[in-house]
């Protein structure tokens, strides 16, 4: 039959008669008959770069793979643990046992050029940097307001500021009813904001966004007093220690509990 749906049965993905859904793969070369609203502005950027991250559910169907690939494979958790751990070790074992500091530029200086050298590697290999940029980017900041500080603990600031900023979108989007995981899933399966219809799937997406938004708070409430106490060694560890291997496992739950309520789709 043509575009039109028959008697009885509702529009198709394809359907001219079905409102366009600009996060519809389908709908990808339409037009729709009403811009856009802000929120799917957002759940298009989010998922945009969610997709850009790794998690595309239509290259991946194992969560091993996804989550394997949302980290950037060994690259990227090499890109994420070496810099900081590089600047533990060389801060802890160059300490002072009365004062408690470091070779500060020692330790910052291999840090930055850590980083420095993934960020050469991925332009080198003609691969996305923005990541390795990013980080890049990030790292320089903090050793520049440690440096100008003096002290090894500053070089953590920045992360607490981040912590709690994904913490407070994530609770915030839950408190208003759109919860990011849901924003972001809405997307990536093509379903738009449709699933705020389902009773089911809003209770799921804002479980799962008020997960991240403890994720992100647990790191703070552990690491601030150790900020403050200046025991860089046990604040840099923990840092470690509460990134990626806290981060896999979060986003492993996430990803199934999307996949398991994502419509079935025919072979």
């Amino acid at each position: 039959m043509s575009g039109a749906s028959r008697a009885g049965e509702p529009a198709g993905p394809g359907d001219p008669a079905r409102p366009v859904d600009p996060a519809h793969p389908v709908d990808a070369g339409r037009v729709p008959l009403e811009p856009p609203s802000a929120v799917d502005s957002v759940s298009a950027a989010l998922g945009g770069a969610a997709r850009r991250a790794g998690l595309d559910p239509s290259k991946h169907s194992s969560t091993g793979a996804a989550v394997w690939s949302a980290m950037g494979g060994w690259r990227g958790i090499l890109e994420s643990v070496l810099p900081s751990l590089a600047f533990v070790v060389l801060f802890t074992v160059t300490a002072d046992p009365e004062t408690r500091q470091g070779n500060l530029p020692l330790s910052l200086g291999v840090s930055v050029g850590l980083a420095l050298v993934f960020t050469i590697a991925r332009l080198l290999a003609k691969s996305p940097p923005s990541a390795a940029i990013g980080g890049l980017l990030a790292t320089v900041a903090a050793a520049l307001l440690a440096l100008f500080t003096g002290r090894g603990q500053d070089n953590f600031v920045f992360g607490f500021f981040t912590n709690g900023a994904y913490g407070t979108a994530f609770l915030v989007s839950v408190l208003v009813g759109w919860p990011l995981v849901g924003l972001v899933a809405g997307y990536l399966l093509g379903e738009g904001t449709s699933w705020r219809a389902d009773k089911k799937k809003r209770r799921v997406y804002s479980l799962l966004s008020l997960g991240w938004a403890a994720l992100f708070a647990a790191r703070l409430i552990v690491q601030l007093p150790l900020y403050f106490a200046g025991d860089v060694t046990a604040l840099g560890t923990l840092k470690i220690i509460m990134g990626l291997p806290l981060f896999a496992p979060m986003l492993a739950v996430t990803w199934l509990a999307v996949r398991a309520l994502s419509p079935r789709r025919e072979a």
